[in-house]
């Protein structure tokens, strides 16, 4: 099996280990009565603000009308607001409100206690190694 063939079964089996940690990490963290659509809504939007309609449409594979529909839901509940792109009139983007945000905040604390449980069986050095596998994976194949 040449290299190349190699490296992409590592990164597929990375992807799908890397989902399933996602999965018991954000199990049951999100509050209120929103839906698990629409916090992975609301992490997008914590993680990379602003954002257009499209930008979440694409990332969540979800056609237009029904990303524009569960705007609407969360911005009815006060989580994210709308704002028009001083760049271009015609576009609005959309960022967390400081409600949601604070949602955000109680998500991202929990989510962080479970990952530091974890990794505290980790050295100081083991640690080091992910965080710098992690930049290269980031910077060579997801950046």
């Amino acid at each position: 099996m040449d290299s190349e063939k190699r490296l992409f079964q590592q990164v597929v089996a990375f992807l799908s280990s890397a989902h399933q940690v996602e999965m018991e990490l954000t199990k049951d963290v999100k509050s209120g009565d929103i839906t698990p659509l629409q916090y992975r809504i609301l992490e997008y939007l914590a993680v990379s603000p602003p954002a257009t309609l499209s930008q979440i449409s694409d990332c969540h594979h979800m056609s237009m009308p029904n990303t524009s529909r569960e705007l609407k839901k969360l911005t009815e509940r006060g989580l994210c607001v709308k704002i028009n792109d001083p760049a271009d009139r015609r576009k609005q983007l959309i960022t967390l409100s400081p409600e949601g945000c604070a949602q955000m905040d109680r998500s991202f604390a929990v989510i962080e206690a479970r990952f530091r449980q974890r990794i505290q069986h980790l050295s100081a050095d083991e640690r080091q190694e992910i965080s710098a596998a992690l930049t290269v994976l980031q910077t060579k194949v997801f950046g």
